[in-house]
């Protein structure tokens, strides 16, 4: 049986759905709650660095729907209110000691799914904290009242309901009308008469109510308060702050216009949204506010909303006593367009961003005082006319930080194309111009701070403090073959001479030594050198040398040739003393290591001794049994370095007032043969045990001791430098994406706080890593429009990708629009003013915005762009580009060859003309057929062939090609004017949208008809659909993982495996004569013979793009999947029952001790559509890591092993397949 385990790789990589912001941990600092989809994230951005970092992501098993930060009167933490697809409503603490959300409170109410009535999709609260609604899309709204118990804790009460049957809600917020009753706006439409009406046109008079629910605290009851209707069609609302701070009331953001109302005798306020000067867009398409983000202090507010170009406008309101006067609008800045924005009080503004990478700014200014014109509602203007404002680049807001998002995932190839030993993976991500062509490498990035030439090669590199209470290092040590080169830092990088080390000698070892004093070991002995420059040398005895040394704080330890050991350690007074007796080693003595001295002891209590007979030795340097032999590990090939590490402890933090954990000790073994062993080192009887390996490269491995936020870890160099630390409660192995290093040393200054100080060949480098946790580093290359597919050139190595834009001008046709434009400018105006027309139409030809930034010129329906391009992937460089004509769509790209044409290589294009999605028409499909020349750099047009569909799949067949054009699958092969058709078949169902071959076997995904599987007769000539599946999938993505087993993914986030039964045969013959039977017609209106299904699983995101794939030097093959909200993962086949079966009751286990989050049942949310079958969640198997030590043991002895072992099962299942 074919089982498969599910693990998620890239958590990190998905676009952001929704952005909350308050103070969750109970600081004063403000962090930032983002979900990811299912995931639920807290962000905190540092405001001194403007760096924005994650500090916990949590997977919810279940589909975030609305988020809001809830905080209960004169309170000073914010709980999360999560309204999801579980049918129950979710509150939320952070809990800063242990880094976990806590579920306070979990109230059920409705079925689970996201259905029209249940209610989870809006969530609104009351400003002062009193109650929370719920709503849903249709009918139902619940109330909670929110309050205190005696022990300060938070309550919550029994629902109260607001329903109102016929009735959609668009949006709902909470009025802030200070301590009066809690009311609550909605937008709503009543649908009940338009739906006895059959004509339709009482929909078209349909008017959207704002609505008024007032919460009755008295009576504890919802009251529907008040309703009217309104002119235009409204998308959201803003509330206004009310009570001592302001005048109370909503925003309405409707196409066009912005509106203010209050209940009273206030009247509306309307001030239209004012548009850019000459947009190329359609002038009768109406503009509307996507999102907004309020900031409020004690003496005023603003409101910042962005339009849906990505222009932000400042609104302020003008005020007399408590009646508004005006609304006033500036224009602020642009941002690309965001799903949430967030303004901090530190001065921060965060932008989720819809597609692509979000950004965090900081808002230099608040544009009071610049010359931008302010737009006022008392303007007089005509109705239907509004003002204009001209775009410009950011002036008020500075960009501090990019969060990186791989959303949406078009498509992905996994392939070693840099020739770097682990492949790459090619990924097509973005939307229109901020569309980008992602190269992800496994490995952290690599910011480069410095690099300077040496004189000669050295071979070691260390940094020292001059005081232990320094916070940043004095010296850089560099050792060379005959000399030591001593480097101070300050604000450049200079060598010093009076730093009391022997220039004349290589060195073997440095480090600080108590408080103020250093030490210098050499070949010849130990150089002590005091704080007031005074130097005590102990010199070897005789013939011998030093060959070995481990130095930390407060002890050193070296060993002399033949495998003497002495044991230095420093006295109160600051002196070095050796102790008594020394120990000879059985063999010589190849690597040493100490770990460092624990906060409130004398010394480190072991030493680990690698000897040349392949075995580690743990000795105590207890003085009561002081080099006496405490444990050995025996190992398969010598040791090359040792570091003892302490790792999974935190650090005690002032500004949460979090006390620091002790984490473990580890011994970290790098052998000569490439490998890193990690190994449990016993803190108080020092025994080794629970080893992990991992083959990290070519060269022997060395280990260096560096910190990583506030942590130790550990820089493992071989062929590549890897890093190995803990994050987020998990052990992370991972590249870095770097040049090889031979030495590293940890380095700290005021420009690079923790960075990592290097030697490669005769160059010093100085080094940060940023992004711990990431698993990817990325390199973009930008493209046009949103790139679709793209094939890889195997001999060049050069990737050939079509981009096609909906609702977008080709280049050529914007630069008629702009003419166009321009005329029209001047000729509108009298004689006397043509001068002037003349050169503002000038200055408008010639200024160019960047579309990345300001957004594309929306063209309308039915209206596309389309280019073909040649990129190189590795410098990003375009070859050659293809424009297609306006209003022709690229949808499918193919590489083949022809037999009758030899060795030449084709590009095929299928292309649509004038294509209307809804309802679906076209003019006419061609298929483009373009030659390879130039060794892949240039593409050369041949011929177009015109058929009636859009070709939305080609694939190579038997030196011919195979195409789908629409629902027929037809065999074509190339001539000399156009496409010559051979054969074809007629009966797939809807629309063919993917075509894998292997020999005369061909399977055809159908758009909303999953698999059929045809066999090609030569003898016929005819293409017959031997089996087909039982269910209908809307396939988006698919894979051939054998001869018999397909591997498919649908819109609805399903994967799913068919597979061929022994039995069937794919000999049948077509019956063109009807004479067969009735009942071997076929079975369920299909072929007559099914598939059978191995496996089900829903992921929760649309699969874009599946592939089977090796994804690190010397690992198994893996299903690698990458979905449209910037998620990659994998599914990988276990090769043993054992495994399955461990992992099977692991699953069984963590479904009851640890259940989701948010209240949704793991096994429903995973048979959302399809019940699983034969595979096992890896995400959930892996949240053991987190859960809390008690648990982890309860669980643990249930499967009969010990944590330690159910963690170390995990890691190798990992890292058998992946990072």
């Amino acid at each position: 049986m074919l089982t498969c385990h599910e693990k998620e790789i890239s958590v990190k990589a998905t676009g952001i759905a929704h952005a909350i912001h308050g103070n969750f941990s109970g600081s004063k600092l403000q962090e930032i709650v983002v979900s990811r989809g299912k995931i639920l994230e807290l962000l905190k951005h540092d405001p001194n660095t403007g760096k924005c970092y994650p500090l916990l992501s949590v997977e919810i098993f279940g589909t975030i729907r609305a988020l809001i930060p809830f905080r209960l009167t004169g309170g000073s933490k914010d709980y999360i209110v999560v309204g999801s697809d579980s049918g129950r409503i979710t509150i939320l603490e952070y809990i800063p000691q242990k880094n976990v959300f806590e579920r306070v409170h979990q109230e059920t109410f409705g079925k689970s799914g996201c259905r029209r009535i249940v209610p989870g999709q809006y969530l609104a609260v009351d400003p002062k904290g009193r109650a929370v609604m719920i709503g849903a899309v249709e009918k139902q709204k619940l109330v909670y009242i929110l309050n205190r118990d005696a022990q300060a804790r938070l309550t919550i009460s029994s629902p109260l309901e607001a329903h109102k049957a016929n009735t959609l809600v668009y949006h709902i917020v909470g009025v802030d009308v200070g301590f009066e009753n809690p009311t609550f706006a909605c937008l709503e439409i009543d649908y009940e008469e338009s739906d006895s009406d059959p004509s339709g046109e009482v929909a078209e008079k349909a008017q959207q109510l704002l609505t008024y629910y007032e919460l009755d605290l008295g009576l504890n009851h919802v009251v529907r308060k008040y309703s009217e209707p309104l002119d235009e069609h409204a998308n959201f609302l803003v509330s206004v702050p009310g009570g001592t701070d302001g005048p109370s009331g909503v925003l309405i953001c409707s196409e066009n216009y912005v509106t203010y109302k209050n209940i009273g005798d206030q009247p509306d306020i309307r001030c239209p949204i004012p548009r850019r000067r000459n947009d190329l867009d359609d002038p009768e398409r109406g503009m509307i506010f996507v999102c907004s983000a309020t900031h409020k202090t004690k003496s005023m507010f603003f409101f910042l909303a962005q339009t849906e170009q990505g222009d932000i406008f400042k609104i302020t309101l003008d005020t007399d006593e408590d009646m508004v006067t005006a609304i006033n609008l500036k224009y602020f800045d642009t941002v690309p367009v965001a799903a949430s924005m967030c303004v901090l009080k530190s001065g921060f503004l965060f932008v989720a961003s819809e597609f692509g990478n979000s950004f965090l700014y900081q808002i230099a200014q608040l544009g009071d005082d610049d010359d931008e014109p302010r737009f006022s509602s008392n303007t007089p203007l005509d109705e239907g006319d509004t003002f204009f404002f001209s775009p410009r680049s950011l002036k008020n807001l500075v960009q501090v930080d990019e969060v990186d998002s791989l959303s949406p995932i078009m498509s992905c190839q996994i392939a070693d194309l840099a020739n770097e030993d682990t492949p790459q993976l090619y990924t097509l991500c973005g939307r229109g111009p901020r569309s980008t062509l992602r190269v992800l490498r496994h490995g952290l990035e690599v910011s480069e701070m410095a690099v300077s030439e040496l004189p000669g090669n050295p071979n070691a590199v260390w940094t020292v403090k001059k005081n232990v209470d320094e916070e940043y290092d004095a010296y850089i040590i560099v050792s060379f073959v005959n000399a030591t080169l001593v480097l101070s830092i300050g604000e450049t990088v200079e060598e010093v001479t009076d730093s009391g080390f022997l220039g004349t000698t290589p060195t073997l070892s440095c480090s600080q030594l108590g408080d103020d004093a250093l030490v210098q070991i050499y070949p010849d002995g130990i150089r002590h050198i005091r704080s007031d420059k005074r130097v005590n040398e102990w010199k070897t005895p005789g013939k011998k040398n030093i060959v070995k040394c481990a130095v930390n704080q407060r002890q050193v330890v070296i060993a002399l040739t033949g495998g003497e050991l002495v044991y230095f350690e420093m006295d109160p007074t600051g002196q070095l003393n050796e102790y008594t007796e020394r120990k000879e080693m059985s063999s010589d003595v190849v690597c040493m290591a100490l770990g460092r001295v624990p906060t409130g002891e004398q010394r480190c209590r072991f030493l680990a001794v690698g000897l040349s007979d392949n075995t580690v030795r743990i000795v105590s340097l207890d003085p009561a049994d002081c080099l006496s032999p405490l444990s050995m590990q025996a190992l398969p090939e010598p040791p090359e370095s040792l570091c003892i590490v302490e790792m999974g402890g935190t650090e005690a933090k002032e500004e949460t007032g979090e006390t620091g954990s002790v984490g473990g000790l580890f011994l970290n073994i790098g052998l000569q043969n490439g490998v890193l062993l990690r190994t449990v080192l016993d803190t108080v009887t020092g025994d080794l045990s629970d080893t992990r390996t991992r083959y990290l490269g070519l060269r022997p491995v060395k280990l260096f001791r560096i910190t990583m936020q506030g942590s130790e870890a550990v820089l493992a160099m071989s062929s590549r430098s890897w890093l190995s630390y803990t994050y987020q409660n998990r052990f992370h192995l991972t590249p870095l994406s770097y040049e090889s290093l031979e030495y590293a040393s940890g380095f700290a200054s005021e420009q690079c706080p923790e960075g990592i100080v290097a030697i490669s060949t005769n160059t010093l480098r100085i080094l940060a890593l940023e992004k711990l946790g990431a698993v990817f580093n990325q390199v973009s290359h930008p493209v046009q429009f949103t790139p679709r597919k793209f094939v890889i050139h195997p001999e060049s190595n050069n990737l050939v990708l079509i981009e096609t834009d909906h609702n977008a001008y080709t280049d050529a046709t914007k630069m008629e629009r702009k003419q166009q434009m321009a005329e029209e400018m001047v000729e509108s105006v009298t004689e006397e003013q043509r001068e002037m027309a003349a050169e503002m139409a000038a200055q408008f030809l010639n200024e160019e915005l960047p579309e990345s930034i300001f957004g594309a010129p929306k063209a309308g329906s039915g209206m596309w762009a389309s280019v073909i391009r040649i990129i190189n992937p590795i410098s990003g460089q375009t070859l050659d580009k293809i424009s297609l004509e306006q209003n022709e769509a690229a949808h499918s790209i193919s590489l083949l060859k022809f037999a009758s044409r030899g060795d030449d290589q084709f590009i095929l294009v299928g292309v649509a003309r004038d294509l209307v999605l809804q309802p679906r028409s076209l003019t006419a499909g061609y298929i483009y057929a373009y030659q390879l020349k130039d060794n892949g750099e240039k593409l050369e047009f041949l011929h177009k062939t015109e058929v009636e569909e859009v070709p939305a799949a080609i694939a190579s067949f038997q030196g011919r090609c195979l195409i789908g054009v629409g629902k027929f699958l037809r065999i074509y092969d190339l001539g000399k004017k156009k496409m010559l058709r051979k054969c074809e078949n007629k009966h797939i169902p809807n629309f063919v949208i993917g075509i894998h071959v292997t020999g005369s076997r061909i399977v055809v995904s159908d758009i909303q008809d999953s698999f059929h599987f045809i066999r090609y007769k030569r003898q016929e000539n005819q293409l017959i659909i031997f089996s087909d599946d039982t269910n209908p999938r809307w396939i988006t993505a698919s894979c051939m993982l054998d001869y018999n087993t397909v591997a498919g993914a649908d819109k609805f986030g399903n994967i799913t495996v068919v597979r061929l039964p022994e039995d069937i045969s794919d000999d049948v013959d077509e019956d063109p004569t009807g004479n067969k039977a009735l009942w071997d017609r076929g079975l369920l209106s299909g072929a007559s013979q099914k598939v059978d299904i191995v496996m089900n699983f829903h992921i929760g995101e649309i699969v874009t793009s599946l592939q089977k794939a090796t994804l690190i030097p010397g690992g198994s093959e893996s299903l690698v999947y990458t979905t449209l909200s910037g998620g990659i993962g994998m599914l990988v086949p276990f090769t043993s029952h054992e495994d399955q079966d461990f992992f099977q009751h692991l699953e069984m286990y963590m479904r009851s001790e640890n259940p989701p989050l948010c209240g949704r049942d793991h096994l429903s949310f995973r048979s959302y559509y399809f019940p699983i079958k034969s595979i096992i969640d890896g995400d959930l198997c892996e949240m053991f890591n987190s859960m809390d030590p008690g648990k982890q043991k309860g669980v643990a002895e249930e499967l009969d092993r010990t944590p330690s072992e159910v963690s170390k099962k995990l890691e190798d299942i990992r890292t058998r397949f992946a990072f």
